[in-house]
């Protein structure tokens, strides 16, 4: 229907291919026009309500299985863009979930829109995490999403702690309420041990935060 989400196609115009830090040549496509697609997807869907079930068929059907589906928020960062190229090489169906904004950058994923679905959410909105978990239906969530710019967690700790620490405790809720048994990777970081207690760390070592970004992952 008009309302499911769409997949984004690479544009027409190509760019001169950017340097990947694993060697490989990865083909720039113009950022601006998915960023427009995903506008449009958000602007047809009712207020505080995400687009229908996806309809796509998708080539992760093999050997009659049927791929698991995973969803990555932060998937346009460094690690979501790896994660989402390791999970579609492994027959996933890959949902990548984006912020609405006039300044959306692709250009991490643009050389794998083709193989996954962008559905638009923010670790700051409840219901929108809720209509995602229930309309993709994943068997995975991969939480990469945060504010993780130590510095600024310093000018900006309260939302630092928004979508550090309460965007964790949202999308739990969020597959508590829609399938318990989804499974949930949280993205930790160094920062949690802060002034180290001892090294190297361990499982064991306390966590000794400095920072409000630290503060922050440690409570997710």
């Amino acid at each position: 229907g008009t309302d499911a989400p769409q997949r984004y196609p690479r544009d027409r115009m190509r760019l001169p291919a950017l340097p990947r830090s694993d060697g490989l040549a990865a083909e720039r496509t113009d950022i601006s026009e998915p960023a427009r697609r995903v506008e449009r997807v958000a602007r047809r869907s009712a207020p505080a309500r995400l687009p229908g079930r996806i309809t796509t068929p998708h080539p992760g059907h093999l050997g009659g299985n049927v791929a698991k589906k995973a969803l990555i928020t932060g998937i346009t960062g460094q690690d979501g863009s790896y994660l989402a190229e390791f999970l579609i090489s492994k027959g996933y169906e890959v949902f990548g979930m984006v912020r609405r904004s006039s300044t959306t950058r692709f250009y991490r994923i643009d050389h794998i829109l083709d193989a996954l679905t962008l559905v638009p959410g923010d670790l700051l909105d409840q219901v929108s995490l809720l209509n995602i978990i229930r309309d993709c239906q994943p068997d995975e969530v991969y939480n990469l999403g945060a504010q993780s710019f130590v510095p600024t967690s310093w000018a900006q700790p309260v939302l630092t702690a928004e979508f550090t620490a309460l965007g964790v405790t949202r999308m739990l809720d969020a597959i508590r309420m829609v399938n318990p048994n989804i499974r949930f990777y949280q993205a930790s970081s160094s920062e949690m041990f802060g002034k180290v207690r001892e090294v190297p760390q361990s499982e064991t070592t306390p966590f000794y935060p400095r920072s409000p970004y630290g503060v922050a992952k440690v409570y997710g």
